[in-house]
């Protein structure tokens, strides 16, 4: 199973996938390069300059990739790679290439109330406030058409949340 972990920003995915990951040892988590600092903040990732970033998109390394809030995101292949399940922290507006790239890819979309959202990222302290305008106006971006997915709200604690994500990954074991 590889499934891709979407959402707004401050609904809480990178804690989400935390605590997946703490509950479900199986679990792996496909690690993305982004073109920003590694050092600024957030998730653990690979930041890369645009030009390496180019490169490494040129050369095919990437089963996805795409571009949101001035930035470039990628999924490395080879992150995907091996047996096990794997989930990746992506983006609403690159479902539908994924869909395309990656068969059978399952589809979670991790949301919470705007006002919420505003707090976590107002609290995080990476962006200004115009960063976070656009953020929230984001917010409400719909899934794509077609594009069957489950929905966590993230608006509990981080316990809370991290048990109704595993429950939408592993539907099965939810009806026990």
């Amino acid at each position: 199973m590889i499934a891709a972990i979407v959402g707004p920003s401050g609904a809480g995915k990178d804690t989400l996938i935390e605590g997946a990951l703490a509950a479900w040892p199986d679990l792996r988590l496909a690690r993305r390069v982004i073109t920003r600092p590694s050092d600024a903040g957030g998730e653990d990732f690979d930041g890369v300059t645009q030009a390496a970033f180019a490169r490494m998109q040129r050369d095919g390394l990437f089963a996805l990739d795409w571009q949101a809030h001035g930035l470039s995101y990628g999924i490395p292949r080879d992150q995907l790679a091996g047996s096990g399940p794997v989930i990746f922290n992506g983006s609403r507006a690159a479902l539908p290439q994924a869909m395309a790239r990656l068969p059978g890819l399952r589809m979670v979309l991790v949301t919470a109330p705007v006002a919420l959202l505003a707090r976590r990222l107002a609290a995080r302290g990476r962006e200004t406030e115009t960063d976070i305008a656009a953020r929230l106006d984001r917010a409400g971006f719909a899934m794509p058409p077609g594009i069957d997915h489950l929905t966590v709200v993230n608006d509990d604690s981080p316990e809370q949340g991290a048990a109704r994500l595993l429950a939408a990954l592993q539907p099965d074991r939810a009806l026990r």
